[in-house]
């Protein structure tokens, strides 16, 4: 698929996604004869992936972090030569799990504000005639 129906699917900016092009974050599949680069469902996910960071404060060298570790234990198949030493493995697991931890905590943050906020909102309809 072209950039405008991946900008649409992901509600990213076609410049937001040439930026991660840019930064490496995200390579298009294919290019189309003309040149263009074209997107496949996983390029989607992917950046999907991206844009769910964002709002939860992480940096784009974190989120590069995680893809690779993502990737690399994606890779990591008995039938591939490549395959992952254990040590190697356990080490990209461990990434992982320190990411779905940081994320889960920097929810909790967000609800937290959130109930904030909420609290503030009511506190002045209250105070409304």
């Amino acid at each position: 698929m072209q950039i405008g129906e991946v900008a649409a699917r992901t509600e990213l900016s076609l410049r937001t996604i040439r930026q991660y092009e840019d930064s490496g974050l995200v390579v298009p599949s294919a290019a189309s004869q003309g040149g263009f680069p074209l997107y496949t469902d996983a390029d989607v996910a992917r950046l999907m992936v991206i844009r769910r960071m964002k709002p939860l404060g992480f940096t784009l060298d974190e989120t590069r972090e995680l893809l690779t570790a993502v990737d690399r234990l994606a890779a990591d198949t008995p039938d591939t030569p490549d395959e992952l030493d254990p040590p190697t493995r356990a080490a990209l697991v461990a990434r992982v799990r320190g990411y779905e931890r940081a994320a889960t905590e920097r929810v909790a943050e967000l609800h937290a504000q959130l109930t904030r906020a909420e609290e503030f909102a009511a506190s002045l309809r209250a105070r409304l005639p």
